[in-house]
């Protein structure tokens, strides 16, 4: 057999071969080692880069907290919120038996336009838009309430869909807007701006948690892999001490007052005279926290300092009496008087005569101060009074941005200005501050406006505010003293008092009336039209044991500022009276009415029975359903009941026939829809100007009831 001869060109090939294959394993042996021992291969972080694509992180957000009046009712909260969207790409509905886009466009536009505010034509052109997989249905379909989603569900329309997401809303719209402020998105979280939103924002926002898990290659998370859970923590929920009924009245009055006058801006509030709790307030021009509509950022409650007028004698004539030196039976000459080139008027220029202190008081004497400067007290007595009352310094009451306000005066001319309010600037919240002393003995309180702060993750209660007492800054013969002169101030004829049309029969009043000239801050100098005044009346009632404190500012009305505050004033007194029952009303037989009673418990009662048990009580009696027995009440039993109240009786009929809810209060209708479990879109506030669903309609649990309200009675 012949010996094959080997091809040395092939063994050469083959060692070749060899070498870079062995090469090249070598390389990957060098690579595989450097990357075991090492924590980053060309810059990059390996151990970030592996848990990056298998950890998924995600944000748990905490709800912003509810902020509540002292009934309990919402003022500021959180919701759901979402923005209509409609898909057009028919590659959306493969694989589906039902479509998932948007299949008659025209249809589809003329059922939603009533529901998104829009007109038919711009959602049609918005469902035509070419070569968009989605569209977003704006702005009518931004934003949208649940019960408006819940009402496009119900149309079943093919690709109509919704993008969840959380918005604040402020039910009562224009109501209490500066005390409340308002919140910013950013980033998808609300952050308070203004208000209370912003003075407790950390404590309302609450804290985020977060969670981690195992995805897979295709992001979905991996079974029976460990999670890393932190739970979010909610924010806080506060209860302010504002009176859902007060603040409505005091809402009225101002909008009222700035329809008919046209203030240049107002300012009312309300206060508990005993406690410094703020009951009511509000001012004009204000805006709607929902839409933001915000002419200024600065609240007059504490941040606008201005010159206040004669209220402040109020606080001069308690200086002279504290000092002991005053005698109001001493006599002065009324009119003017000359101090050094500088000549103090009297309102009416030419005086009253010879008159004494007292006197000076009820007909707001300018020269009547400026005398008792002269004989009774000092520039150190007045400055050291009006900053023991308060003036010049914050009451760190819980709103963001209060200012000082300033009392500095030195030369005889701004010392006898001071003495009636000209000169110096204070706060409204301020001026309630010190009358608390006139209302409490001479012991002056701090006001407050928050109530109390619950974790609504446990219900806890981690701040209860209460009556706070600063220090006594007048002697019970003071306040005695004061009270007396700012009695005369309402109740003594016209002729011998500037605060007598703020008299109303029966009702104890005491105040004292402030008019006063204001600054212009492009000129330095006092305006001097016939309008440029801040009118003011500072008040409180009954005299003997004050209950409410009231506070009215008019700037600038463009006719009638006096008339102006008067008119406000009295209505708001005459409502809060009433609301009270603080003075007993007679009726045409002079007999006291029956004003309030315990209410009995009616359940399993017959309701013909339990609607003639009330026939002597004068009450409104709304009867739910036409059944025959009594099921459910309200006021439920055992609570005091105003004989004005609206009494609510349920009976044990499902069906449920609309009543006219025409000049019904909010408190009243959103009771009427808890009681029924109805679906009731409420908005605004005040009493109810117009409802959706005709009067003795028959309504189905799942339709919804639109309800709109304003500030004044039909």
């Amino acid at each position: 057999m012949k010996k094959r001869k080997q091809n040395p060109n092939r063994i050469k090939t083959s060692k070749l071969l060899f070498v870079i294959s062995f090469f090249l394993f070598g390389l990957i042996c060098f690579q595989l080692t450097k990357l075991s021992i090492s924590e980053t291969v060309n810059g990059i972080d390996l151990r970030r880069f592996a848990n990056n694509r298998n950890t998924q992180k995600e944000v748990l957000t905490a709800m912003r907290g509810t902020i509540y009046n002292a009934n309990g009712d919402p003022l500021a909260q959180t919701v759901n919120s979402y923005t209509v969207i409609a898909y057009l790409d028919e590659r959306r509905s493969e694989g589906f038996n039902n479509p998932q886009h948007v299949v008659d466009k025209q249809i589809t536009a003329e059922h939603l336009a009533p529901l998104l505010n829009m007109s038919e034509e711009r959602i049609y052109n918005l469902l035509n838009r070419p070569n968009l997989y989605q569209v977003e249905l704006g702005p009518g379909g931004k934003n949208i309430t649940e019960l408006t989603k819940e009402a496009i569900e119900k149309l079943r329309l093919p690709g109509i869909g919704f993008i969840k997401s959380y918005k604040r809303y402020y039910p009562n719209h224009d109501f209490l807007s500066y005390t409340l402020g308002y919140v910013q998105k950013y980033d998808e979280k609300l952050v308070g701006e203004m208000g209370i939103e912003l003075y407790y924002d950390e404590y309302l926002r609450g804290i985020d948690g977060s969670l981690e898990y195992q995805k897979d290659l295709n992001g979905f998370r991996i079974p029976n892999t460990p999670e890393l859970r932190k739970d979010e923590i909610d924010g806080v929920d506060i209860y302010l001490t504002i009176d859902n009924n007060i603040q409505m009245f005091v809402e009225r009055a101002v909008k009222n007052t700035a329809s008919t006058y046209s203030p240049e801006w107002m300012l009312m509030i309300a206060a508990d005279a005993k406690t410094g709790k703020i009951l009511g307030t509000t001012s004009t021009p204000s805006f709607n926290p929902n839409t933001r509509n915000i002419k200024s950022y600065l609240n007059p409650l504490v941040s606008h300092a201005f010159e206040p007028g004669s209220t402040m004698k109020i606080f001069t004539y308690m200086a002279a009496m504290e000092k002991q030196t005053y005698n109001g039976e001493e006599i002065f000459l009324s009119g003017n008087k000359k101090i050094g080139d500088y000549t103090i008027t009297d309102w009416n220029r030419k005086g009253w005569g010879q008159i004494n202190y007292d006197r000076g008081f009820t007909v707001s004497s300018n020269v009547g101060v400026s005398y008792l400067m002269d004989n009774y007290i000092t520039k150190n007595d007045l400055k050291s009074y009006l900053a023991l009352a308060g003036f010049g310094q914050k009451t760190n009451i819980t709103l963001p941005g209060e200012v000082n306000g300033k009392i500095d005066f030195n030369y005889s001319i701004e010392i006898a200005n001071a003495a009636f309010g000209q000169g110096i600037t204070i706060t409204p919240i301020q001026m309630i501050q010190a009358l608390t002393a006139v209302s409490n003995n001479g012991i002056m309180l701090k006001p407050y406006i928050v109530d109390k702060i619950v974790d609504p993750n446990n219900e806890e209660i981690i701040l209860q505010n209460e009556k706070e007492e600063i220090g006594k800054i007048a002697m019970e013969e003071t306040v005695k003293a004061i009270k007396e002169l700012m009695y005369d101030v309402i109740h003594l004829p016209f002729e011998l008092a500037t605060g007598a049309g703020y008299k109303i029969e029966g009702y104890d009043i005491i105040g004292k009336t402030g008019t006063a000239q204001y600054v212009n801050p492009t000129t330095g100098k006092y305006q001097r039209g016939e309008n440029d005044y801040i009118r003011s009346f500072a008040g409180m009632f009954p005299k003997e044991d004050p209950e409410i404190i009231i506070y009215t500012i008019v700037k600038k009305a463009s006719h009638g500022g006096s008339q102006a505050v008067v008119t406000s004033t009295k209505k708001l007194i005459e409502d809060i009276a009433k609301y009270l029952n603080m003075f007993p009303e007679v009726d045409s037989d002079n007999e006291y009415q029956l004003y309030e009673y315990k209410m009995p418990n009616l359940t399993n009662k017959k309701k013909d029975d339990a609607v003639e048990l009330f026939s002597d009580y004068k009450n409104n009696i709304v009867v739910i359903g036409d059944g025959h027995k009594i099921i459910n009440q309200f006021p439920t039993p055992n609570l005091n009941v105003n004989c004005k109240d609206k009494l609510f009786l349920v009976t044990n009929d499902k069906d449920i026939y609309l009543p006219s809810f025409a000049n019904w209060s909010y408190r009243d209708v959103k009771t009427y829809c808890n009681l029924t479990n109805l679906n009731c879109e409420i908005n605004g506030f005040g009493y109810v100007t117009w409802q959706n669903i005709p009067v003795d309609t028959l309504v189905n649990p799942d339709d919804i009831v639109e309800i709109s309200l304003n500030n004044w009675y039909n």
